[in-house]
């Protein structure tokens, strides 16, 4: 890759030193990540995108929220809009998020996953569209695919209490799958009380996943340990919490089952 491209081999390395330690120790060890929002129903069906649009866009909120304060409108975002029309608004959204990291992850991911240097705005979209499509066309470019040629070793996936996990346990008794991928407990929407009509159809689904009733707070807690303890047994080991605010109210045990009553 030459210097003179945006995202070149020496990207943000800005001394020799740094320039020694990342090409000699860095550049070659593996990927171990231990949070990412990889759908582990792509990996363990090494899911084939038909676009860029679908490996790139759906589901990244960060794009969408940039997407939305430029002013585009959600049909683009996660509405009813074609894939290609949602890349195009995305492309012609990247200019305007320079200096923020959203502009060198876009350039970084064209430059090392498909070899495009050119930089992406409303005008290059076409030529970038197709390249990338007919990149992802190929076998190699599955997700694994791809996972592979960014020497990706280990992952953990973001996954709800009420989650089945099948697509892990799919993965797990896999013997083509090098990668390992493990999932992460997030039971933020066991918090989630404000929308008392959500929280109870999210219960409902908890008590299906975990196959018990769920009648009071206790049989709460012990539909939420069970999903734990499920998690562990396909090699869980993290767990993400998002935790806007931290409440500091005191409330007793019976207090607690009279609310959630």
């Amino acid at each position: 890759m030459s210097g003179d491209t945006f995202i070149h081999d020496n990207f943000l390395l800005q001394t020799a030193e740094a320039v020694r330690l990342y090409h000699e120790y860095a550049e070659d060890a593996p990927i171990i990540d231990f949070h990412s929002h990889l759908p582990p129903a792509d990996i363990a069906t090494d899911r084939r995108f038909e676009n860029i649009t679908q490996a790139w866009l759906a589901g990244d909120h960060y794009k969408w929220r940039a997407m939305r304060i430029n002013g585009i409108s959600e049909k683009y975002c996660t509405g009813v809009a074609s894939d290609r029309d949602k890349f195009q608004k995305w492309a012609e959204t990247v200019p305007k998020t320079l200096r923020n990291p959203l502009y060198h992850w876009t350039h970084m991911e064209l430059s090392r996953v498909f070899g495009i240097t050119r930089l992406l705005n409303a005008e290059t979209a076409e030529g970038i569209w197709e390249e990338c499509n007919a990149k992802l066309s190929q076998p190699e470019y599955s997700c694994r695919g791809i996972m592979k040629s960014m020497n990706v070793e280990f992952v953990c996936t973001t996954d709800d209490p009420a989650d089945s996990l099948e697509y892990h346990k799919t993965i797990r008794t896999d013997p083509a799958t090098s990668i390992t991928v493990l999932p992460t407990f997030r039971p933020d929407k066991a918090r989630a009380v404000g929308n008392a009509d959500a929280f109870k159809k999210w219960t409902a689904r908890l008590a299906r996943t975990a196959d018990m009733n769920i009648s009071d707070f206790d049989t709460f807690l012990a539909a939420l340990k069970r999903r734990h303890e499920d998690f562990a047994a396909v090699g869980c080991c993290v767990s993400d919490h998002g935790l806007e605010l931290v409440h500091a109210d005191e409330c007793t045990h019976g207090e607690a089952c009279a609310i959630f009553t």
